[in-house]
């Protein structure tokens, strides 16, 4: 049995223009990239630190989208939690927004759930979570970019 589409809401509290990663949580950031540079002739990303959430990333551009992969730097953070909790693999998916500040604030009045109230800075853009209660127990982070705001 199918679904007509028009048994879906049509009325979206959050627009999102794209997917713009999925995120990968890792043990090893470097043997990870390895792997999938090895499987897939990906280029080789420059890793980044990102003291705030506690992580090293890297962020691998493929067409129209990306793979972002992230290592916990100690045992203290949320990825190192999960990563403990669930193992390496999927963490979040990412969808691009044209104005974060806006969406967050849709969401908050849709009563969404969210993780972050305030817009933070990203390793490509400003970015906000989206708690998994809220969807489904998938992590979803927004994120705008400089892009996001000139392709309107």
């Amino acid at each position: 049995m199918t679904q007509s589409p028009k048994e879906f809401p049509h009325e979206a509290i959050c627009i999102a223009k794209s997917i713009n990663h999925v995120c990968i949580a890792v043990d090893n950031i470097i043997e990870s990239i390895k792997l999938y540079v090895k499987l897939f002739g990906l280029a080789s990303p420059k890793i980044e630190i990102i003291s705030e959430q506690k992580v090293k990333a890297a962020m691998i551009h493929l067409g129209m989208t990306s793979l972002e992969f992230i290592e916990p730097i100690g045992n203290d953070s949320g990825v190192a939690k999960f990563i403990k909790n669930k193992g390496e693999g999927v963490h979040h998916i990412c969808f691009e927004v044209e104005n974060i500040q806006e969406s967050i604030k849709e969401l908050q009045n849709a009563d969404v759930k969210l993780i972050d109230q305030e817009p933070r800075q990203g390793l490509e853009g400003m970015i906000a979570f989206i708690h998994p209660k809220s969807t489904g127990n998938v992590l979803v982070e927004l994120i705008e970019t400089d892009s996001s705001k000139k392709e309107g």
